[in-house]
């Protein structure tokens, strides 16, 4: 079973993607905030690091960053609702900083569907 690991400080949307990536069946691993999400990957490598973009104690530049620093193979979904700024520009860096594919709040299934087949080959 694939393992995601789900990055986002929203609880209530982070418990609704979890519940649907469980049902696409992924194993879901959480974290509010990139911070966290570092401590579980280097602990725990997963298989996708699916990250929101602004987040408190780090936010989600800072962790593609970091991420691709020292594991240029992982695979990252940067996700953004917005914030401070535009979410498409958060998007772009995110892409520029090595995010594999973006993705921007609130999208549907099967936007989900399609990025999760295009990155681990399913139809």
């Amino acid at each position: 079973m694939r393992r995601i690991l789900l990055v986002d400080d929203d609880e209530q949307f982070r418990r609704m993607l979890r519940k649907t990536l469980m049902k696409m069946g992924f194993e879901v691993i959480e974290a509010r905030n990139g911070k966290e999400a570092l401590e579980i990957y280097y602990k725990d490598p997963v298989d996708l690091v699916m990250t929101d973009i602004i987040m408190p104690e780090k936010e989600g530049l800072e962790t593609i960053g970091a991420l691709k620093g020292k594991h240029p193979g992982v695979r990252i979904v940067a996700m953004s609702g917005g914030g401070r700024g535009s979410s498409t520009d958060y998007l772009k860096l995110a892409s520029m900083m090595g995010a594999d594919r973006t993705i921007l709040k609130p999208f549907s299934n099967e936007i989900l569907e399609g990025i999760l087949a295009g990155l681990f080959g399913k139809s």
